[in-house]
């Protein structure tokens, strides 16, 4: 998750068809100094990130992806629905490790609220979710040999730098969230056959020289 987070973008598979439903969910923003201090726990901020990517799952389908015993993501799950980002997708289950859960939103806005505090816990949170993205890429390079060659095809990495005004990259930004957010899972409809879960990034900042640059 970015300090705009929207980690859901991973699901997108730019071939399937988007939501018939005529209303494409954006994020949530979130300023609760509760909410960032429970995301601040790198567990809780990967099932959360796991959430947003596939969808309702159980605290052991987490547990198998974060690398936590399900006992301990049941508890992450808990103490995530306390302060308003997760919650049960199905009550009739009763064992709580077979209960799914899912995220209240189709991603989270954690820009912060303005205040000094808030922007130390965005900053936090970026930079975890920075760590995420980056793990994610690694993992994909070391398996990559054995991914199907056309989603290799389909896969890459665009690297630009642009001149550009803050007003631009600001409208640069929301245009490229509107052209992503349909193909979001909490945003579809129906997913193809072949549909997976993919990781898009994008990053932008401005460039910014090391002190010893001319």
């Amino acid at each position: 998750m970015s300090k705009k987070s929207h980690p859901e973008v991973m699901t997108s598979d730019m071939g399937a068809t988007p939501s018939t439903s005529g209303t494409i969910a954006g994020p949530r923003k979130i300023t609760s100094r509760d909410a960032l201090t429970a995301l601040a726990v790198p567990a809780r901020f990967a099932i959360l990130d796991h959430l947003l990517a596939v969808g309702p799952a159980t605290a052991s389908q987490c547990a198998k992806v974060v690398g936590e015993t399900p006992s301990n993501c049941s508890y992450h799950l808990r103490a995530l629905a306390k302060v308003g980002l997760v919650e049960r997708a199905d009550a009739s289950a009763t064992d709580g490790r077979d209960r799914p859960w899912r995220a209240t939103a189709a991603g989270f806005d954690f820009s912060g609220d303005g205040t000094q505090a808030g922007e130390i816990a965005g900053s936090a949170l970026e930079a975890a979710a920075t760590r995420t993205a980056n793990d994610a890429f690694d993992r994909y390079l070391a398996h990559r040999s054995g991914v199907p060659q056309y989603w290799r095809d389909a896969a890459g990495t665009q690297l630009y730098r642009l001149e550009i005004t803050a007003e631009e990259l600001t409208g640069l930004a929301a245009s490229i969230d509107d052209l992503l957010r349909p193909y979001i899972r909490s945003n579809r409809s129906e997913l193809p056959q072949d549909t997976q879960s993919v990781h898009l990034q994008v990053r932008s900042f401005p460039d910014t020289p090391g002190k010893d640059a001319p």
